[in-house]
C-alpha cells in the first residue's frame, strides 16, 4: 500500500471512530401507551373508545340465547361445527343431543361440552369453544348524558366508563355520582344498584373493575344544587356532593368577601313542604335546594 493510500486509510478510520464516538442521534421516544379508560381520539377528532385485551373480555364473557357459538372437536368433524343457541338456552349437538349452554362462560361450556363426550364416547376429546357470532347486546344509558338511549355492546362486554363516552358524557347538569343497575335473571335475587363517584371514575380512581352487560342501565342523575348568597365572592348555585358541609359550600363560592362573617350563618330550607330558616354551623352538611345566606361583619 503506497502512503497516499496509508494517509486515505487513516483519514477514513478517524472519521469512522469520530463517528462512533458520537452519541447516536435518536428519534423522538414514542408516546407511553395511555391507561386503558383514557379517552382517544381518532385522526377525524371523534372519539374513539379504547378495547380490551380479547383474552379478558371474553374470559368474562356469558353465552346467551341468540349467539352462534364455532365448537371444534379435535379430529371430529362430525362434532365440529357451528351452533345457534337457541331461546330455552340449549345447543343440539350429535352424540349429545340438547346441551345447556346459556349462563356459561366460555371456558364453562368448553369444560361441559368435554366432560359429556369423554363420559361415553371420546376418549380425551380436545374441545374448544368460540363465539362465531354475538346476539345484538345492548345497555341502556339515560340520564344527563347528550344522547341517552341504547348503546351496543362492541361484542362482549364494555366498561361504565366507555359506555359513558358512547352516550355523549354527560352534561353539565349531571350529578357525580353514576348509578349501575344489574337487573337480575329469572329466579335470582335482586342485586343492589352499584354508585360510582364520575369524577373518580374519569381519573381511573374508582369503576374500573365494573363491567356492564346486555341489560345493564346506567343512570346519571341530574345534579343536587344548593344555593349561597349573602357575603362571598361568587354567590349563585352550586352542584351539590355527598357530604358537603357548610364550610366547603363558602370555599366553592370563593370564600368570604372582605366584609363576610362565618357567624351567624341561616340557612332557608325545606322541612316537611315549607321553606324555614334555620341557624346552621360550619361543620354541618349541606342539604339539596338550600338557600345558605351568609351575613356581613358586625364591625
Amino acid at each position: 500500500m503506497g502512503t497516499k493510500q496509508i494517509v486515505v486509510a487513516a483519514l477514513m478510520l478517524g472519521i469512522a471512530a469520530a463517528a462512533a464516538a458520537q452519541p447516536p442521534t435518536s428519534s423522538p421516544a414514542p408516546p407511553f401507551p395511555p391507561p386503558p379508560d383514557f379517552v382517544i381520539t381518532n385522526p377525524d377528532g371523534s372519539l374513539r373508545v379504547p378495547q380490551k385485551p380479547a383474552a379478558a373480555a371474553f374470559e368474562a364473557y356469558v353465552i346467551g340465547p341468540q349467539d352462534n357459538l364455532s365448537i371444534i372437536v379435535t379430529d371430529e368433524n362430525d362434532l365440529t361445527g357451528k351452533y345457534r343457541v337457541d331461546t330455552d338456552g340449549t345447543i343440539s349437538m350429535p352424540y349429545l343431543q340438547r346441551v345447556s349452554v346459556a349462563g356459561l362462560s366460555l371456558a364453562e361450556a368448553q369444560a361441559k361440552i368435554t366432560q359429556l363426550l369423554q363420559k361415553d364416547y371420546i376418549r380425551n376429546p380436545q374441545v374448544r369453544v368460540e363465539v362465531d357470532q354475538f346476539k345484538a347486546r345492548s345497555v341502556i344509558v339515560n340520564g344527563e348524558v347528550r344522547t341517552p338511549g341504547k348503546v351496543s355492546l362492541p361484542g362482549t362486554t364494555i366498561s361504565l366508563l366507555e359506555a359513558l363516552i358512547l352516550a355523549g358524557s354527560p352534561t353539565t347538569s349531571a350529578a357525580n355520582e353514576v348509578i349501575v343497575i344489574h337487573p337480575p335473571k329469572p329466579g335470582e335475587k335482586p342485586i343492589d344498584p352499584i354508585t360510582v363517584n364520575r369524577k373518580d371514575l374519569e381519573l381511573g380512581r374508582a369503576g374500573r373493575d365494573v363491567v356492564l352487560q346486555d341489560g345493564d342501565i346506567v343512570n346519571v342523575p341530574q345534579a343536587k344544587r344548593f344555593y349561597i348568597s349573602g357575603f362571598v365572592k361568587n354567590p349563585g348555585y352550586y352542584v351539590l356532593d355527598t357530604g358537603t358541609t357548610v364550610s366547603q359550600a363558602i370555599v366553592l363560592a370563593g370564600g368570604l368577601n372582605d366584609r363576610g362573617s362565618d357567624r351567624r350563618i341561616r340557612v332557608n330550607r325545606l322541612v316537611n313542604g315549607k321553606t324555614v330558616e334555620l341557624p346552621i354551623e360550619l361543620e354541618d352538611g349541606v342539604q339539596p335546594n338550600d338557600e345558605i345566606k351568609i351575613r356581613s361583619r358586625i364591625f
